[in-house]
């Protein structure tokens, strides 16, 4: 089992460039189930969960082929023919964005078989709200043996309100709204910039999806669709990663094929905390992406925050930011929204040194703290950032064990610090 092997006390400096964003290829591949024409996405993150999903649809009878380009991999994928309907559970314990293929599946095939994803070291996650939007649309669902099986003869176009927001259920029911006979309309939908990149895509393939990003999206079903080619959005959230980085370790780093207005809410809060944010022009034409400039101060305020949907700011770098907090001078309180057991990383910070006191949703961070090194172990992968971040900014070494969890979104991170100074490697054990 891999390991990183990290000496704190390094300044962070240079360039850095930022990968696909992996929520949002994960449901554009599930997309290509869609139609039986090539679909071809660039700008792929070489990341864990990318090939998981491959492997799932090559289970399912799918034909794929992968070229590295200079930004991320390119995925070709046809979906001919279905051999299988059905997503086994080996398959969709190691990644929850497998019931994805729900949707998908149903609209183009009218069968599907997808696993229960189960428990997850964050929270339960049901998947309730996709099953109801899909018997909403007119499948016909039953829960056996661990499985999801959903069947139809022809989907109906129909009105769905979330009850909470869910941005995988939109995701899912947004697809299979596309070959639904008749309008479809989505309320109290995910907003993420992942939602809109999956709308993008599958109206280059022929469908009608409008209002994506917006609380109501209206799809209006076709009979088939086509071939496309897109480029996957960069990654807000190892963008966000880094600017945290540049932050904790006092640095100044130019983050490259960044979305800036899919950061607004971190800018903010960073920006509160004492990081420097300078916008940046592209650094060639061909990126065609903005980038940004973060540059970290000697002393970091503290600083409250409260995880929420997007345009809010992110669960997802909920466990950074605490890292970050660490070090600011004085107490900040964190309320964690999203999911009801996101805290596990604060035990391994403690081990380093952090004050942390958690009680149920709501975390407090005493700062200034001194972090020393030490043998942490990750629990899911915005922890093992967390935990990272962390060591980059202990006196020592620190050894993160279970590295695969980082492994699954972020790619080469390893490397890619190295590269902006840090002393990390990878240490591999059989």
């Amino acid at each position: 089992m891999d390991k990183f092997r990290i000496i704190g006390g390094k300044r962070l400096e240079g360039r850095v460039l930022i990968s696909g964003a992996k929520n949002a290829a994960l449901p554009a591949m599930a997309a290509a189930l869609l139609t039986p024409e090539r679909i071809a996405l660039r700008n792929v993150p070489r990341v864990r969960d990318i090939a998981t999903m491959r492997s799932l649809l090559e289970e399912l009878g799918v034909d794929s082929s992968v070229a590295h380009e200079d930004h991320g991999n390119r995925i070709e994928i046809e979906a001919r023919r279905l051999l299988n309907p059905l997503a086994p559970y080996e398959l969709v314990k190691q990644m929850r964005a497998s019931v994805l293929v729900l949707g998908p599946l149903l609209a183009r095939f009218g069968n599907a078989q997808v696993s229960l994803p189960g428990g997850c070291a964050i929270g339960a996650r049901p998947i309730n709200l996709h099953i109801q939007g899909l018997e909403k649309l007119g499948a016909k669902i039953r829960i056996e043996h661990g499985y999801v099986h959903a069947e139809t003869t022809g989907l109906k176009g129909a009105l769905f309100a979330f009850d909470t927001i869910s941005v995988t259920g939109t995701e899912n029911l947004m697809m299979a709204a596309t070959l639904a006979e008749g309008e479809t309309v989505l309320e109290n939908a995910a907003r993420e910039p992942e939602v809109v990149d999956l709308a993008s895509l599958l109206n280059k393939m022929g469908a009608s999806v409008g209002g994506a990003g917006t609380e109501t999206i209206r799809i209006r079903g076709v009979t088939s669709l086509h071939s496309a080619t897109h480029e996957i959005i960069p990654d807000r959230i190892e963008a966000a990663t880094f600017a945290v980085a540049a932050a904790i370790t006092r640095g100044c780093l130019l983050i490259e094929r960044a979305e800036p207005s899919h950061l607004s809410a971190v800018i903010a809060k960073l920006s509160e905390a004492g990081a420097r944010f300078t916008p940046s022009t592209p650094t060639t034409e061909e990126s065609g992406h903005s980038s940004l400039r973060v540059e970290g101060t000697p002393s970091l305020r503290p600083a409250d925050v409260t995880t929420s949907e997007y345009p809010g700011f992110p669960t997802d770098l909920q466990a950074q930011y605490m890292a970050l907090m660490t070090q600011a001078e004085g107490s900040s309180v964190i309320t964690e929204t999203i999911f009801e057991n996101r805290y596990l990383h604060a035990l391994e910070l403690m081990r380093m040194g952090a004050d942390i006191r958690v009680e149920g949703r709501h975390a407090t961070v005493r700062g200034r703290t001194r972090l020393t090194g030490a043998k942490v172990q990750a629990s899911d992968l915005r922890a093992s950032a967390s935990l990272v971040l962390a060591g980059l900014a202990a006196d020592g070494e620190t050894l993160v064990d279970r590295v695969y969890h980082i492994d699954r979104g972020y790619e080469r991170i390893e490397e890619k610090l190295s590269r902006l100074g840090a002393s990390i490697r990878r240490i591999s054990e059989d």
